[in-house]
């Protein structure tokens, strides 16, 4: 049987572990510290994504090697397959989940429907303010990211980061959607039903699967921008595209060349997972059934709080929703900090949505009752 390297070890390579199993997948991690997520439960050696030497010796133990985090640099990446690594998604396909800028030209190219925005390396914005500047590599769950209304202080921004900028119009929309993508080497593609991404100060809290009252139109237009996007970047395993909803229309935020929060619901709530489809995809598997195992999926991501131990929540929790289905990722609790999702499916939307939301303020500590 194979053998799949996934640098990183947090809890996206956690949730590739029970998948690998089930398929007699070999899942080996390049983890930066033995007590990561996904460390605690699988094979791994310990290492620094950005060494290139620690990478390569790791990858010689693999038949194929993949990623769980963009924060492996394309030297690392293109260094791997000089040395003949197979690689996916391959360095030239990664940089657009890496590289804003270069990701904002790449759907310029394939004519898809982008803000208005520029490289900004000093001067005049060409872009009205109030706008969104943006750092164009490393940023996630709302870092990295900047409402500027006034060029002193997109100035002063400038200075202050030390690089150049990415700079978008600030849209009005009416809500934020995402939709997984995954595509093998030979092309196969699939996509799973579209999400709305609830967000609350920058983090995504809840997510609700199909998207609520969205027009067969618009759940369409998404689904085939995705697939657009997965050819256009010779995608291999799985994507998320964000996007905005802005009135009849859609305009592409960014792209997770990964598995992605936004797909945590597809565990319980898809007949084949996030995981294991990108899993399928990277060892170009003939790719499963994504069709949805109930009318509705919610899922909310527990965020640290006041309680460390979570046990105790279980009791009042598996009592009052015995349906609801929980995932601990085994990280160190601090606030602000996704320690774990809940996810419920059913049929009843609004009573979905009110146990999910009472299970992430029990957890949270925020009620106890």
């Amino acid at each position: 049987m194979r053998r799949l390297g996934v640098i990183g070890a947090g809890q996206l390579a956690r949730m590739m572990v029970s998948p690998a199993t089930e398929l007699g997948i070999d899942l080996r991690l390049l983890a930066q510290d033995s007590t990561d997520s996904a460390a605690q439960i699988c094979d791994h050696v310990v290492g620094n994504p950005s060494d290139i030497d620690a990478v390569l010796a790791f990858a010689r133990t693999c038949d194929v090697v993949t990623f769980e985090h963009e924060q492996v640099p394309q030297s690392v990446i293109k260094n791997l397959e000089r040395n003949g690594i197979k690689v996916y998604p391959r360095s030239d396909s990664f940089i657009f989940s890496q590289n804003k800028v270069e990701m904002r030209k790449m759907m310029d190219s394939l004519d898809l429907p982008n803000p208005y925005w520029q490289e900004y390396s000093g001067g005049p914005s060409e872009i009205s303010f109030p706008l969104i500047a943006k750092t164009i590599t490393g940023g996630y769950d709302g870092r990295g990211i900047f409402v500027v209304n006034s060029q002193s202080e997109l100035e002063t921004l400038h200075q202050s980061i030390g690089q150049n900028l990415l700079l978008e119009e600030k849209l009005v929309f009416d809500s934020e959607i995402a939709i997984m993508v995954a595509r093998s080497p030979h092309g196969q593609a699939a996509t799973w039903a579209a999400t709305w991404t609830v967000q609350e100060n920058g983090i995504c809290s809840t997510t609700v699967t199909p998207i609520p009252n969205i027009s067969d139109e618009l759940a369409t237009s998404a689904t085939s921008i995705a697939l657009k996007i997965a050819q256009g970047v010779s995608l291999v395993g799985v994507m998320a595209v964000e996007l905005f909803k802005v009135g009849d229309h859609l305009i592409i935020n960014e792209l997770a060349m990964r598995p992605h929060n936004s797909g945590h619901w597809t565990i319980e709530g898809a007949r084949t997972s996030q995981f294991e489809q990108h899993i399928r995809a990277v060892l170009d598997l003939p790719l499963g059934d994504t069709s949805m195992t109930a009318p509705w999926a919610v899922m909310g991501n527990i965020l640290g709080g006041e309680k460390n131990d979570m046990y105790r929540p279980y009791l009042h929790l598996m009592a009052r929703t015995p349906a609801l289905k929980f995932h601990h990722y085994r990280k160190e609790v601090r606030p602000g900090r996704k320690i774990g999702h809940v996810t419920l499916l059913g049929e009843n939307l609004v009573e979905l949505q009110h146990e999910v939301q009472h299970a992430l303020d029990y957890l949270s500590g925020a009620v106890d009752e």
